[in-house]
Formats: C-alpha cells, structure tokens, sequence
C-alpha cells in the first residue's frame, strides 16, 4: 500500500475521535468542572487546534527546578518569620470585628505576617504616580528594586529608565526584574542600555516550550513593585508606560507609596521572584536581620502574594472572606470581572444580605472577549441587589476593594480566575480608617462617571448580543 492509497479522510476522522475521548479522560483531571467544559468543548469541536491549545496553556504546571527552587524560597523566608508562628493573628487587633475571620484566614494563608505602624499614600494620578517613583529613585542612595509586568520603551519609559541609569550612575544597586511577555518591549529597546549603565535586568519567567524549563506560556509575572533602600515600595495596578498604552483609550491607575515593616515583606516577595531566575539572593537581601511583626500604632497591613509557588486564590479567599463579614458596604474595582462561583455567591449573598454591594467596571474594555463573558454575570448579579456600575471617560484599570469603613485590599489583581489561579500577582490587605477614607474618596470621583446597568437595559440587549456573552462565558476559565 503506497501513501497515496491510504484513506487519509478516515484516518483523520478517527484521530479526531481518539482525542475526543482521551480529553474526557485527561481533561477533567485536577481542574474545576467551568475549566473542564471550556477545554472539552474546544476539543470537541476542534480536536486537533484544541489539543495544540491546551499543550500549550491548558495544563497547570511549572518545570520541576522552578518548583525546587519556589521550595527554597518559601523555606528561606519560613525561616526568618515563620507564617504560622504564634500571635501573628493577633497583630491584626481585630479584637471583635465582623471582618475579624477574614483577617484570621488572611494571617493564616499569607507567606507574611501582617504589621503595623505602616504608612500608605494612595496615587491615582497616573504622571504624577510615575514622577514620585522616579524622584524617590533619584533620591536611592543604597539600592532600587523593581519588578514589573510591562515596562514599555515609550516616553514614560524611557524617563524611568533614565533615573534608573542615573542611580546605577551614583553608585546605587539597580535591580530590574520584568516579564517575559509583557516586559518584551522594555527588555529589548531599553534593556541593553540600562545594562551598559550597571543596572541588573533580568526576564522573569522567559518563555520556553521544552526542556527542564518548561512551563505554560501565558503563566505570566502580574506583579508591579518598587522598592527603593529598603524604606520605601510602591504597589497596585500601574505599570511602567504611558496612559496612552491603549489606543483610544486613556488608562487611569491606582499605585500606592508605603513606608514601614511592609516594604520588607514586598521587596521579599520582589527577590524570591528574582531567585527563581537566578537561584540567588543579593547580597542587600539581609536575611540575617529579623523582619519587624509590629512597629508603632496604626497602618495594619499584610501582604498576600498569590500565584504558582504560593497558597492557591490566596487574594481570592480572603476577599471573599470579607464580603462574607462586610456590615454596610463593599466597593468592587477591576477591569475584569469574570468571577468563580464561589465569589459570585459571595457578592450577591453579601447584596441580599442587605449589603450595599457596588461594583464598579469600564463601559469600554481592551478584551472584548472578557467584557462579553464578564457581561454574562449581571443578570444573576442585578437579581441580588448587586449593582453595576460602567465607567466612562478612561480605561480604569485600578483594581482594589474596600469593605465597610476601615478595610481595604489593593493590589495588581483582576478579579477573574486567570489572576486567582494562574498569574504571580501581589495584593496588600490593609485595616486603616484614614486610608479606607482616601480610597473612597477616589471610589467617589469613579461614581461620578459612571452608568449604571439595570435590569431594563439588560432586558433591552439584543438576542444576538446575549448569544455572544453566553459563549464567551463558556471559556470563563481559559479568558
């Protein structure tokens, strides 16, 4: 039989249903049953595309020297303040607060313990965020660290790169850490220069289809910190670039700059990330010096890295957590909300608790595709009492929550199952009244460009808009 007679429409045929029925043996291997479907029905429908996809992304897993390595870390910082010591719980003071559980479980799953005596200023300027970064890095006099998801080679980042130049200039240890992907742009056009200049740049998590390396593609680094001499760190949602990423679009942000014990815990989050490319520590990381649980009054907070490597939905339980003890109010702001069953319920078992429950998301988005599945949630949503709130006039990008009247989370976290489960990200839990004051302050300036989804203009969607949200929800946990 020569190649030309064999019947290559049946054999293909039959390889088709051979992967069929080999994913609804894999598929649904240690996976939630929304992630199952969504794998199982590209596969069915698409056998061939569908297993190349899930070669790539679909299979939770980092290479085993990543994870050896992620060991070491944890096992590093264990060691020099152990999470589950005694007290750490009670650092909180949440003496009986109804958000004292979610504080408990918080202490509980962190790597960290929580703090006080800490200082938070909230900066939702976007220029004016990027400008006191870079005069706190001209100021360095001992070292700057920073990891970010995108730092781009536009203006804003090449501006950053230029203080950065300065600082190695100076004498001052620069460290840069960006993603692989989302960091390309400034890897490539500005990395070579800054690494002229003395600074360190190095890829995190660099992309590898084989080898002892290996890892899925889109599990990106999501984090944003800075961290300058070991006194000051910045966190949240903004990244390296101009507002004017998104063409059409005007990115507004919510950075924060902290002082006190928490930067420690932020810039070790920061080098552990930094060891898994380099399996070492520098030599500014003085591991030998305790790092302080409690430090003067006021400014409680705990950082809560989640990821590959950490406590699985660690910024997911206890946001939860919260909304389930929240008294008065819960504040919602991401730009994408494709949320699990477990924090659906929670907001709107929180909503028809009598809660008043406000989520706040952009009328226009840069993922279509997500926007159409987040979309798919409302109705269950507006059904109890959740309302919904589209932002105009800028891509608002900031993601945090506020419950009640002195508990915030802020951080670089989306609230969808992508940053949950899949991507490194960092939140920073914090219990202070004057802090919770400014965040709604900026939560109020959102409300005053907002539309409000309601039932009615839910009921005035097309059939052909709702088809197309219906099907995008299918892949809820791929988006």
């Amino acid at each position: 039989m020569t190649l030309d007679s064999l019947p290559w429409g049946t054999l293909y045929t039959a390889s088709e249903w051979v992967l069929r029925v080999g994913a609804l043996l894999v598929v649904p291997q240690r996976r939630t049953a929304a992630s199952a479907r969504a794998w199982l029905l590209l596969i069915l429908f698409e056998p061939w595309f569908g297993l190349v996809l899930y070669l790539l992304i679909g299979r939770l897993y980092l290479p085993r020297r990543r994870l050896a390595l992620q060991a070491e870390v944890r096992s590093a910082i264990r060691r020099v303040e152990p999470a589950a010591g005694d007290g750490l719980e009670r650092a909180w003071d949440h003496g009986a607060a109804a958000d004292a559980p979610a504080l408990t479980l918080a202490a509980r799953l962190s790597e960290f313990p929580p703090s006080a005596g800490n200082t938070f200023e909230l900066l939702p300027h976007y220029e004016r965020a990027l400008g006191r970064l870079a005069a706190d890095i001209d100021g360095a006099t001992r070292f700057v660290h920073l990891l970010y998801y995108i730092f781009a080679s536009d203006a804003a980042g090449r501006a950053m790169a230029a203080a950065l130049t300065r600082a190695a200039q100076r004498g001052v240890t620069v460290r840069v850490l960006l993603d692989a992907i989302g960091g390309h742009d400034g890897l490539v056009h500005l990395g070579p220069a800054l690494r002229a200049a003395g600074v360190e740049v190095i890829a995190a998590m660099p992309l590898r289809l084989w080898g002892p390396n290996a890892a899925r593609l889109d599990l990106r680094n999501h984090r944003k910190i800075a961290v300058i001499d070991g006194e000051v760190a910045y966190f949240g949602s903004q990244n390296i670039v101009g507002d004017d990423a998104n063409p059409g679009l005007r990115n507004e942000e919510l950075a924060v700059r902290a002082t006190g014990p928490i930067v420690r815990h932020l810039d070790a989050v920061l080098l552990a990330d930094r060891f898994l490319e380099t399996g070492t520590l520098p030599p500014e990381a003085d591991m030998s010096k305790p790092w302080p649980v409690e430090s003067g009054r006021g400014g409680l907070a705990q950082v809560l890295p989640s990821g590959p490597g950490y406590a699985e939905g660690t910024a997911e339980a206890v946001m939860i957590a919260l909304m389930y003890g929240a008294a008065r109010r819960v504040v919602l702001t991401a730009p994408y909300v494709v949320p699990s069953p477990a924090f659906l319920a929670a907001m709107c078992t929180a909503a028809k608790r009598g809660v008043t429950v406000e989520l706040i998301v952009d009328r226009t988005s840069n993922k279509p595709l997500v926007q159409l599945a987040q979309a798919s949630y409302y109705d269950e949503m507006l059904a109890s009492g959740v309302r919904i709130l589209e932002h105009e006039g800028s891509f608002l990008h900031a993601k945090h929550m506020s419950i009640d009247d002195d508990t915030v989370l802020i951080g670089s976290s989306n609230l969808d199952i992508r940053s949950f489960a899949l991507n490194a990200e960092v939140s920073v839990l914090i219990r202070d009244a004057a802090v919770a004051a400014d965040l709604h302050a900026i939560q109020a300036a959102y409300l005053a460009r907002v539309m409000e989804v309601t039932p009615a203009t839910r009921a005035a969607l097309r059939r052909g808009r709702r088809v197309l949200e219906n099907l995008a929800r299918l892949m809820d946990a791929v988006l």
